[in-house]
């Protein structure tokens, strides 16, 4: 049995796969999940012709599927996560907060940097998104501000604290698979996290300015609080279940068993404070919120969420793994791993190669779960070999996986975002600059020489720096 085709072949599929998604997403514009489906389809066809046997293309999409199972299982409880608590008033009263609080020109920054510091403790980029993060949106839409670009300020501050906590799994991961302490890993990232950051909170202040003494009218605003107030009792006690959440999640206990106390606490207060029953709870909990306030700009705020919601974006994880899998049972990833090692002769060539790889491999599988444990234990040997500290490599993981994972939109990080926030990844991904800077700040210090630094244990190891940056 042919265990994988040809590099010819792999970079055809490879090619082929690139052309049908970018036409079929840029210049069609057709539904993203449609056009991973079919790319898969293309893959699968002309790998069972070249000689792959259906046997393991099947096994490969199964252990694709188990790795973002855990995912699929956080998206719905997110989505029940929301119903619920707007349900019980959570939702409605964090919102009712916030637009009393926050003036709409320096509201993105705000955004932004709540998001960061929420991130940061919580070490976690989806428990803020999905909390804070979502109260945010209905903020926005208080304040009559786009949502694409609250939508983007919330990214860029979960995103910059989930890199920068080291609580945060991926932190964690990409540290461990490289062989780098995580504090130097942190420390070293700063290099290509925080400009793309300042540049983004420059961005959002500069956005906020049109902004500059428009507030909501008088009239409209006590609309909306009249309103809020008319249809839930808004008793402070409904913040405790973000609070209890956030430091459960601070506390690094497992995701899914935080998100059901969030639900379960969500079902007690909507009960106890909101009077609801179980059969209108069951509702909120699989469709989502659903009942009118009679206010078009209070329902834009609160008709949203539950576990329907998600099911399109848990369609689209499926779809990318029918895409990924295949390419995997071809042999596709191993002969880009081959050329690299192949081909990457020098230091600065092995840092290219590697920026330009776990990039596109990323891009094709969607989740950094998979991409850093592939490169990360495949390159340490190979920095050592040229002398280069082996925290180059876990930061340019993270610039090319966590960053950037909010550009790709079926990504598992792209396709939560999008989801929860309910603003498609090309409409808010622009407003996210920090995003897609890490990138172009990591491949300059890589090109430059700036901030690449050499292997600290060199006892087996004769380093030319001239070599390792040539």
């Amino acid at each position: 049995m042919q265990g994988s085709v040809s590099s010819l072949k792999a970079m055809s599929l490879l090619i082929l796969s690139a052309i049908i998604i970018f036409g079929g997403v840029i210049f069609i514009q057709a539904p993203t999940t449609i056009v991973l489906i079919s790319a898969g389809i293309v893959v699968i066809a002309l790998s069972l012709l070249w000689g792959i046997k259906w046997e393991k293309i099947e096994n490969d999409l199964m252990d694709t599927l188990k790795t973002m199972f855990p995912a699929i299982l956080i998206l719905l409880s997110v989505g029940m996560l929301i119903g619920v608590w707007i349900a019980s008033g959570t939702v409605p009263l964090m919102v009712y907060y916030g637009l009393q609080l926050l003036s709409p020109s320096v509201f993105l920054v705000v955004a932004a940097l709540a998001c960061a510091i929420m991130s940061i403790m919580a070490g976690t980029s989806w428990g803020t998104i999905g909390t804070v993060g979502v109260a945010l949106m209905g903020v926005s839409i208080g304040l009559d501000i786009p949502l694409h670009y609250t939508a983007g300020a919330v990214v860029v501050g979960a995103i910059f604290g989930d890199k920068m906590s080291p609580l945060s799994d991926t932190t964690v991961l990409a540290s461990a698979v490289s062989d780098v302490n995580i504090v130097d890993h942190i420390k070293y990232m700063l290099w290509t996290t925080i400009p793309g950051f300042l540049i983004s909170l420059v961005l959002f202040f500069i956005i906020g300015l049109q902004f500059r003494g428009q507030s909501v009218a008088g009239e409209e605003l006590q609309l909306i609080l009249t309103t809020l107030e008319g249809n839930f009792n808004l008793n402070p006690l409904l913040l405790l279940p973000p609070f209890i959440v956030l430091f459960l999640i601070f506390k690094k206990k497992p995701t899914l068993p935080v998100f059901a106390v969030g639900i379960i606490l969500g079902v007690i207060l909507a009960i106890g404070f909101q009077g609801r029953g179980l059969l209108e709870i069951a509702i909120a909990l699989n469709d989502g919120f659903s009942q009118s306030t009679g206010v078009e700009i209070v329902d834009e705020m609160l008709l949203r969420g539950g576990l329907t919601s998600m099911l399109g974006t848990t369609a689209l994880l499926i779809a990318a793994a029918i895409f990924g899998a295949p390419l995997k049972s071809a042999g596709v990833i191993q002969v880009m791993l081959n050329m690299i090692l192949k081909l990457a002769q020098k230091g600065r060539s092995v840092m290219v190669s590697t920026f330009t790889i776990h990039g596109v491999l990323f891009s094709i599988t969607g989740s950094y779960y998979v991409t850093y444990s592939v490169i990360g234990p495949m390159m340490t040997s190979v920095y050592d070999k040229y002398g280069l500290h082996k925290k180059n490599l876990s930061r340019t993981l993270e610039d090319t996986g966590t960053s950037f994972a909010p550009v790709i939109p079926w990504s598992v990080t792209g396709a939560f975002i999008a989801g929860t926030l309910g603003v498609p990844t090309l409409e808010y991904i622009i407003y996210a600059p920090m995003t897609y800077l890490a990138l172009v700040f990591g491949l300059i210090y890589i090109l430059t020489g700036f901030k690449i630094a050499k292997a600290e244990n060199t006892t087996d190891i004769k380093y030319d720096k001239n070599k390792a940056l040539s």
